[in-house]
């Protein structure tokens, strides 16, 4: 993230813009992230879910020699992730908290997901009507060993 940050503060335009970096070790069952002003990732495990503590980092390009921090959680099987964009949980009429808590309902029906393509049509389903002032992106990650 320092690099990529380095990379818009030296560019000839001016740009701002949020990231996240993802690394799971199949072997350790981890994952390592970091984010620069982007949302956490909620794991939902037992049809309960949670957001991940976010690690230290703001918007990139927004000041010179920001630090990033990673974070680590161990994952086990049957364990979901879902990961998104701002831009799903702030739609018209409610902010990111009410966005979010939201998602985290979904809880139930991601546990009955068969697949993560079950887990992104239960997303879906609850917010692909709602209209948004910016592009909206999910993913839905199972993890099976």
């Amino acid at each position: 993230m320092g690099h990529l940050n380095q990379l818009l503060e030296t560019s000839v335009q001016p740009a701002l813009g949020s990231a996240m970096c993802c690394r799971y070790d199949p072997v350790a069952q981890t994952l390592a992230w970091a984010q620069a002003g982007h949302p956490a990732p909620l794991l939902f495990r037992d049809g309960t879910g949670h957001v991940l503590r976010r690690p230290e980092g703001v918007l990139l390009g927004a000041t010179a020699g920001a630090a990033y921090g990673e974070a680590e959680t161990r994952l086990v099987p049957g364990d979901l992730l879902v990961l998104h964009t701002d831009g799903l949980t702030r739609g018209s009429g409610w902010d990111d908290d009410t966005g979010t808590r939201r998602l985290l309902a979904l809880g139930p029906r991601l546990a009955e997901a068969r697949d993560a393509q079950d887990g992104v049509r239960a997303v879906v389903e609850e917010f692909g009507e709602e209209s948004r002032s910016d592009d909206a992106c999910v993913m839905v990650v199972r993890v099976t060993r």
